[in-house]
């Protein structure tokens, strides 16, 4: 038998069957009971590093297994820490990791894991991903480590050290002009998405609220406008409809952020959409029958339920093919191209942010810089009439 010293407590090894076993004796605990570290291993050499292990872990705090590895954190955090999170954020986190993080890197050891390592992986996405999607599986990696930190796995969170690279550059969003957009409301008719589209495109609502949308925040103005009262009450043989986008699909149902929640009087087309859209609704919902569940939605599957919002993109990009403006379109570019034709049309920046429920113009800026073009670029052009009247005149 051998003594020695690891940290600050004293070992014993000594040989047992074909191996050898070493001992840490740490004391008593609460109740008289001998705590003491075992280890076993085929040579003096192989017990002793398990013991400094040991004790390194004891000492740090830190307990994780050898075999404890990233993707072992991955799966834990997308089981444990998402809880509070609504079904779409879920499933993507959950395919990103599964495509991207851990096939990758999710065979390495947790608390092996280097800064080094990190910035390789990153590095080697940035010709696959954007930078959103780039942030996204980063986020996934140094939150999973968070996590397993916060579990006494692994002592430092390396992932947090590194800076997410920049990726592919993404496809820009682009507006409709005003031909297209009617184009694409004409065709839109023979659609279930019909209402949704007239409805995004004439408000400029985002497309979790419009997904979130109950028909109880559809309101007819009844007294001459003097009072608004939910359409499921008033019907709709009034001349003037809001709605109030009070919700989202994100989690809790709330608006993106504060401001984003406002009152939109509806525009005559948008209005009458909704009130075809109520009539096509009572129908589905009577072919339905006990399959019908009432979520109260305006917007919902023919049975009733929330509509996801891979199904709106489909039915959004077929009736955008059959209107012959090709299906490199995204429901999204509904809201620009409200914002588009809003500036178009000489709307001020101010009611324009207010309108999409902006916290500022300075972020309806730089959203939607693209789209605003003729009103950042008006002080320009009303500066070149002035000098060019100017000249003329002094000629």
């Amino acid at each position: 038998m051998s003594t020695l010293l690891i940290g600050k407590y004293q070992a014993t090894i000594y040989p047992e069957d074909n191996g050898y076993i070493g001992a840490i004796s740490l004391g008593f605990d609460g109740r008289g009971n001998r705590k003491r570290i075992k280890r076993r291993g085929r040579t003096k050499t192989a017990v002793t590093d398990k013991l400094r292990k040991a004790v390194n872990a004891l000492e740090t705090g830190i307990d994780a297994s050898d075999s404890y590895t990233v993707g072992d954190a991955v799966r834990d955090w997308l089981a444990r820490g998402l809880k509070d999170r609504n079904a779409h954020t879920i499933a993507a986190n959950r395919i990103l990791a599964e495509r991207h993080v851990i096939p990758l890197i999710g065979a390495i050891k947790l608390k092996e894991l280097t800064a080094d390592q990190v910035d390789e992986w990153l590095g080697g996405l940035t010709g696959t991903l954007a930078t959103r999607s780039l942030q996204g599986v980063h986020a996934i990696l140094k939150r999973a480590t968070r996590q397993a930190q916060a579990r006494d796995k692994v002592l430092r969170n390396v992932a947090a050290l590194v800076t997410t690279p920049k990726g592919k550059e993404g496809r820009p969003s682009k507006a409709m002009a005003l031909e297209q957009a009617t184009t694409l409301l004409e065709h839109a008719k023979a659609s279930r998405l019909h209402a949704y589209v007239v409805v995004s495109l004439l408000t400029g609502i985002r497309t979790e609220e419009a997904r979130a949308l109950h028909w109880s925040h559809v309101v007819a103005g009844v007294a001459d406008g003097a009072a608004w009262v939910p359409v499921t009450k008033a019907g709709f043989d009034h001349e003037r409809f809001a709605i109030y986008v009070w919700r989202s699909v994100r989690a809790n149902g709330d608006t993106k952020t504060e401001k984003s929640r406002r009152t939109l009087e509806l525009p005559a087309q948008a209005a009458e959409a909704l009130r075809t859209h109520h009539v096509r609704q009572a129908r589905e919902r009577l072919a339905a029958g006990k399959r019908w569940r009432d979520h109260g939605l305006v917007f919902a599957s023919q049975a009733g339920t929330p509509l996801d919002a891979s199904h709106v993109r489909r039915a959004f990009k077929a009736i955008t093919k059959k209107a012959g403006l090709g299906e490199n379109w995204t429901p999204r570019e509904l809201r620009h191209s409200f914002v588009s034709l809003m500036s178009d049309n000489g709307v001020p920046i101010e009611t324009i942010a207010d309108l999409v429920g902006h916290a500022s113009t300075a972020v309806t800026e730089e959203v939607y810089r693209h789209q605003l073009k003729p009103v950042i670029t008006r002080g320009a052009e009303t500066m070149n009439t002035i000098f060019k009247q100017n000249e003329t005149n002094s000629a």
